[in-house]
């Protein structure tokens, strides 16, 4: 047991890394501000450096995404239960499909479940478990009731069960997919005897439909690979299931996170899990399941498994889409409420930022170069998460628009000049993210005109106004929340 003295310096540290992502962002947001008074030079080099990794990042970002996208379309067509009757054991693998679920519609339930039905893989291999939350009521017996009438006998085993409320738990995704695994460890290891040598486990979001393929990739994968148990596998996430209906501002982040969740999977020494991934059974029993303590639960399992196992881990990736709702609700000002409040969701996963350094810092068996360019990526993304918006819209403007004398220099009177030229040559990526989406997204309903789709490209003129409102605000608020001890509790996505 820990000391008194010793939970005080524990919780000291633990609160100085928490107040550091903040303070970075926010210095970094304000420093053209009062910089410009001071030091107008130093701004507007800093911008300038800005600029060229924001052109960086736009053009490899795009230029991986066409070759994810061209993987993704073979992967489609590929005949997987061809190969994976190769293998001599394949009827040995069994999938078993964690679902957390609270307050989803049955319509969204059903749909995810439907997208398991259309596996090419036999279903005599796919176990279910819908796990509900004990705090949503009668709501979830009604609906473990119906949806076992329709899907209980299509799959080797179908459960639903109830996640209740624990003592120490946070409410969320990452206790209620621990208690489901923990679940269908005990009911189909310990009570109905399957090798655990050969049982994958999938933490399927609720609103997730595989690609039809999904299980056959994913067992031809996991029995070629010799680190089987030291793996997760991760297919992109596209934010297609309602994108014609959507409106604009969420239809343009839709797009955007559709197409650089497909640039990722070509960036193993980035490539996190996220949203819905599996893994080996094996892998989560050895490592203690999800954490029950966090909201975050993918990077928060992905990190977890890095230091258990030394370094000696990685995601591979799945060249194939998981289709995800983009953010709905009942009228068009819940839906911008809902938008925010998942992107909200995602930033608090600076929230584990602390855990990831103090993990780095005791980690003395893994390679210092690997461990540190693991944990910087994840650091980079965070820290310059509601940054990038201030640097790139307003940063140029400052310097000389603040210092009158500073406008007069060549530097002064070049600066917003030269910051627009790198800027748009970036918009080069934006047209090949165009391309990519036209290729990917579902095809056009009955209802959504012809006018209206060719239209659809020029919502990305509200790309300012969305970055700010969804990307940079909510960022900075769940950095600032956790600046200042003021953690969030888990805010379900609202489904339609």
């Amino acid at each position: 047991m820990k000391s008194n003295h010793q939970k005080v310096i524990s919780h000291s540290i633990q609160r100085f890394l928490e107040f550091v992502p903040g303070f970075f962002s926010w210095s970094l947001i304000l420093f053209p501000f009062w910089g410009s008074l001071i030091f107008p030079v130093a701004v507007a080099y800093y911008v300038l450096a800005f600029d060229i990794y924001w052109l960086y990042r736009s053009l490899s970002t795009s230029f991986l995404a066409v070759l994810a996208h061209f993987r993704m379309q073979a992967a489609q067509q590929f005949d997987w239960m061809g190969d994976v009757s190769l293998f001599p054991d394949w009827r040995r693998v069994h999938h078993a499909m964690l679902i957390p679920t609270y307050r989803e519609p049955l319509a969204t339930l059903r749909r995810t479940l439907n997208g398991l039905r259309r596996q090419t893989l036999p279903l005599s291999q796919v176990s279910v478990v819908l796990s509900f939350e004990k705090r949503e009521g009668e709501s979830a017996v009604r609906k473990a009731k119906v949806l076992t009438s329709e899907f209980g006998s299509l799959f080797a085993n179908f459960f639903t069960t109830v996640h209740p409320t624990l003592p120490g738990e946070v409410a969320g995704k990452s206790s209620n997919t621990s208690w489901a695994a923990k679940f269908m460890k005990h009911e189909l290891v310990d009570r109905r005897g399957y090798d655990i040598d050969t049982l994958t486990v999938t933490s399927e979001d609720a609103d997730a439909v595989l690609h039809p393929n999904y299980l056959a990739a994913l067992t031809y994968s996991f029995l070629d690979h010799p680190k089987r148990y030291r793996r997760i596998w991760q297919a992109a996430i596209v934010f297609y299931n309602n994108i014609w209906r959507v409106p604009a501002p969420i239809r343009v982040l839709a797009t955007l996170w559709s197409v650089v969740q497909m640039f990722i999977l070509m960036r193993r020494d980035r490539l996190i899990n996220f949203s819905t991934y599996s893994t080996s059974m094996k892998l989560v029993d050895s490592i203690g399941y999800w954490d029950v303590d966090v909201i975050p639960e993918d990077y928060r399992l992905f990190f977890k498994s890095y230091f258990h196992f030394q370094g000696d881990f990685a995601v591979e990736p799945i060249f194939l889409p998981v289709y995800a709702d983009a953010a709905e609700s009942t009228t068009y000002w819940k839906t911008m409420r809902n938008q925010y409040e998942q992107v909200k969701r995602w930033a608090w996963g600076v929230a584990d930022d602390p855990y990831i350094i103090k993990r780095w810092l005791r980690a003395k068996h893994i390679s210092f170069w690997d461990k540190t360019f693991r944990v910087l990526n994840v650091l980079e993304d965070h820290f310059l998460w509601p940054v990038n918006w201030f640097a790139i819209t307003v940063g140029a403007l400052l310097p000389p628009l603040i210092n009158e004398d500073f406008s007069r220099t060549v530097l002064g009177k070049t600066l917003p000049q030269v910051s627009s030229a790198i800027l748009t040559l970036s918009l080069l990526s934006l047209l090949i993210i165009l391309f990519i989406d036209a290729r990917s997204r579902p095809p056009r309903p009955a209802d959504v005109s012809l006018l209206k789709r060719l239209f659809q490209p020029f919502e990305f003129v509200l790309l300012p106004i969305v970055g700010f409102f969804f990307n940079a605000l909510p960022g900075i608020d769940a950095h600032t929340r956790l600046m200042l001890g003021r953690y969030i509790e888990y805010r379900v996505t609202e489904k339609v």
